[in-house]
């Protein structure tokens, strides 16, 4: 059973490894044409209206129509009833989604970037010159999603590091009773507090999915670790004789 036990040990060390490596972008991406293009938008008639969610009511004023095709480099899954969500009584935000586009995302340079999110921010660095130089703040933008809709809600569950993805809705403010307000960007170029997009989706999807090998190492790795433990420990014991 010694091929079994080194078996255990490689797979063990796969299974770290992808783990670790698990967001990191994919190398070969088939990107769709619309990734190339600014988000649209558009003034809106659209009046304020009100959503529940989680036994809370919301006020959504809508500013502007939005359409955004991006590649996401980061996110993070809010739970509302932990944190600040659970302070401001604020179950609507479901998910904060950081993508870029244009030459950002067609670029060569990156996966030279390390991105991820804070509770409410996309953070950016890289210790290389030439990326930074190459990269463009405008055209990334981390975006507040918002849905009271449960084919949305479970839509946003299933996005990874590097799939591209369609949104479709306004950009909005939203308050709730016993809660804070929150606003929106209007534009690609602010920075600093305030600089995200809010958007209240009526569309979501996932236009491109990405194929990460670290992800389906983490899956195979897990498997073979799993079936090598479970015929280990079936193996009959045998006791070490003694003289």
């Amino acid at each position: 059973m010694k091929f079994n036990n080194i078996l255990i040990v490689l797979s063990f060390v796969l299974l770290l490894v992808s783990f670790v490596k698990r967001n990191t972008i994919p190398g070969a991406i088939k990107f769709r044409p619309q990734i190339a293009e600014e988000p649209k938008q558009s003034r809106t008639d659209e009046m304020p209206f009100e959503v529940s969610y989680d036994e809370v009511d919301y006020l959504v004023e809508p500013k502007y129509e939005y359409e955004l095709y991006g590649m996401i480099v980061s996110y993070r899954h809010h739970d509302g009833n932990s944190r600040m969500h659970m302070q401001s009584n604020d179950h609507l935000n479901m998910l904060d989604v950081c993508v870029v586009w244009g030459d950002n995302a067609l670029g060569d340079h990156l996966r030279k970037i390390d991105f991820w999110n804070g509770i409410f921010t996309c953070n950016v660095k890289t210790s290389d010159s030439d990326a930074w130089a190459a990269f463009d703040m405008n055209k990334l933008s981390n975006n507040h999603l918002l849905s009271n809709d449960d084919f949305v809600r479970d839509q946003v569950t299933k996005i990874n590091i590097g799939d591209q993805i369609r949104v479709r809705g306004w950009l909005a403010s939203y308050s709730s009773e016993g809660g804070g307000k929150r606003g929106t960007s209007t534009t690609r170029t602010d920075t600093g507090d305030g600089a995200c997009e809010t958007i209240f989706i009526k569309e979501f999807e996932i236009v491109e999915p990405a194929t990460s090998y670290w992800r389906l190492s983490l899956y195979g790795s897990l498997f073979v670790l799993l079936v090598g433990l479970f015929a280990h420990f079936r193996r009959p014991y045998r006791p070490y004789a003694s003289d």
